[in-house]
């Protein structure tokens, strides 16, 4: 079998738990909702933190918080609160916690008035994901667009989405395909674009 050439991330190459995010699911077009709001609040938890650091917590993150059930989060309580910062299967901090709960509340206030959380962010792209050909050392932190998204979001009240957590949700949920040219998802990637 002859070894697969993937993205240069750090720290990546041979652990088969990191190789499996990017293998299976980085820059993979996420069309739902849910999904989408479940990884923009996991990459708001990553403020600060590496991203493998989150992806470690992933499971004990979606069992604290109702497997990011928006109509759930957005009736915790100070209980609830409390629960989460007693949680050391999670990021403990109170400033997350609450924009997580805030940011379900928001999602659903979109929903009711005829908002689809995940229309808005595929409009903001062109409804189809922006295919980049970056090589090794050319993937920018953030872009123009990322900047756009991230004031869209905090204008709906959203929090931890600046625009570089905001560039790394839209890698991360294929708005953007930042597979190198040399990576071997990189093709894949982009077929699954065309297909929705």
């Amino acid at each position: 079998m002859t070894e697969l050439t993937r993205c240069t991330w750090k720290g990546m190459n041979g652990d088969p738990f990191y190789e499996a995010y990017h293998d299976d699911e980085w820059g993979v077009p996420e069309w739902d909702s849910r999904a989408l709001w479940e990884k923009l609040v996991l990459d708001g938890f990553q403020a600060g933190l590496s991203w493998i650091t989150i992806l470690r917590k992933r499971e004990a993150f979606r069992a604290a918080f109702a497997n990011f059930d928006p109509d759930k989060v957005a009736r915790f309580d100070e209980t609830d609160r409390a629960r989460l910062m007693a949680d050391a299967g999670i990021i403990r901090s109170n400033g997350k916690i609450d924009a997580a709960i805030a940011g379900a509340r928001i999602y659903l206030d979109m929903r009711e008035r005829g908002e689809d959380f995940g229309t808005f962010l595929w409009d903001m792209v062109g409804g189809a994901p922006i295919q980049n050909r970056w090589r090794a050392g050319e993937v920018p932190a953030q872009t123009p667009l990322a900047v756009d998204m991230a004031k869209a979001l905090k204008a709906k009240g959203f929090k931890f989405c600046g625009p570089v957590i905001v560039y790394a949700f839209m890698q991360a949920t294929g708005l953007v395909n930042d597979h190198l040219v040399t990576c071997y998802r990189r093709e894949e990637c982009e077929a699954l674009g065309h297909r929705h």
